[in-house]
């Protein structure tokens, strides 16, 4: 079975020298660390290679390096997001078997975005696109940003929402008032970053994106942002009768999005997400290499695997994201619908697909899984 991480970044000389510059300065003021991560950036070669091997990763999904394009003006988006996707193309052609790529878009121009997405995916193969956060303010549910949601889910390639700083008023109200290091860690990897995100997947829903496009996927990481734990409450708060949506909110979470675990190596919290979603995928994702992600593969070997025939996980593809999947929550009773113990019947691998009506998802079972399926861990 083959590993296959998401949410692995690098840095292009275009990024470097443009919309990255304030995120270098910080790296290079942090010292040995920042240099070090800065270096490791920048290494899309053998040096990754052998640290992904030595972490038993077989190949990565390269994103583009937060804060992204997204922040940048429109005319500088359009230029770094070809140049970083240029650059993510010649590196994908010398290593193949390694490396994979999600799109850098100008999303401040949705036409541009949506048309390079297309390019991306069908001439070279990227596996989708990763946004991070809100363009300057603006969130996907804003109806100027339907073009590129809507050619997502045409070519059937999901959105990995990556986290960003919320925006500045927000950060000087909730997040400021401290010493500049604690303020800074607060606003992103400390907090800001994952309610953030949570806040933005809870917009999309609201704003009836999936209605609008009931296919499009959406991935994000950190276990789900904290939404998983505010589901049951959400769900009860948020009823139809007042959403006006076509389906609970619960739903729309469990059948349009997807999550990851950029890192969140906490068994609770992975009970928690597994427990209220109907699907998960499972990645790690570090800028330090090799004792992350090692520490990684051994959070995910602790949890029990299924049978080859039934480990199968939603993986990208060269036609987006498969339609198979792979949940192991560990039970001590059998499921009562496929006989097995390696999850509870609720999470059962015959549960219908989101992409498939229910009267289809036992055949799906019985001839999508294989045992060389690739696992995302």
């Amino acid at each position: 079975m083959r590993t296959i991480t998401l949410e692995e970044h690098f840095a292009s000389p275009g990024w470097l020298a443009g919309p990255g510059r304030d995120f270098i300065e910080r790296l290079r003021n942090t010292g040995a660390l920042g240099l070090r991560i800065l270096e490791q950036l920048q290494d899309v070669g053998d040096t990754r290679i052998a640290a992904m091997d030595a972490a038993g990763i077989d190949m990565q999904v390269l994103s583009l390096n937060s804060p992204g394009v997204e922040q940048a003006d429109v005319a500088e988006q359009v230029a770094i997001a070809r140049e970083s996707n240029d650059f993510l193309v010649e590196v994908v052609k010398k290593y193949p078997k390694r490396f994979a790529g999600f799109a850098a878009l100008p999303i401040a121009a949705p036409e541009q975005a949506a048309d390079e997405l297309d390019r991306r995916v069908r001439q070279q193969g990227f596996k989708g696109t990763l946004i991070n956060g809100h363009s300057r303010g603006r969130y996907l549910d804003d109806q100027f940003f339907w073009p590129i949601l809507e050619r997502a889910e045409a070519l059937n390639v999901p959105i990995y929402l990556h986290p960003t700083v919320p925006p500045k008023p927000v950060v000087e109200v909730l997040y400021g008032g401290f010493a500049p290091a604690v303020s800074g860690m607060f606003a992103a990897a400390g907090w800001g970053w994952h309610i953030e995100t949570g806040v933005h997947v809870i917009r999309m829903i609201l704003g009836g994106v999936f209605d609008r496009y009931p296919k499009l996927q959406v991935v994000i990481g950190h276990l789900g942002e904290a939404v998983p734990f505010m589901l049951p409450r959400l769900n009860r708060n948020l009823p139809m009768q007042m959403t006006k949506l076509a389906r609970p909110l619960a739903a729309y979470l469990r059948e349009n999005v997807y999550y990851t675990f950029s890192g969140f190596n906490f068994p609770a919290s992975f009970s928690t997400c597994c427990s209220r979603s109907a699907s998960t995928g499972s990645c790690s994702r570090s800028t330090t290499p090799t004792d992350r992600w090692r520490r990684r593969a051994c959070f995910w070997t602790r949890f029990p695997s299924p049978p080859p025939t039934g480990s199968a996980s939603r993986t990208a593809t060269g036609s987006g994201f498969s339609t198979c999947r792979r949940l192991v929550i560990p039970t001590l009773w059998p499921c009562r619908q496929c006989r097995t113990r390696d999850h509870s019947r609720r999470f059962c691998l015959l549960q219908p697909s989101p992409l498939q009506p229910a009267a289809d998802s036992r055949k799906r079972a019985q001839s999508s899984y294989s045992a060389d399926t690739s696992l995302l861990v």
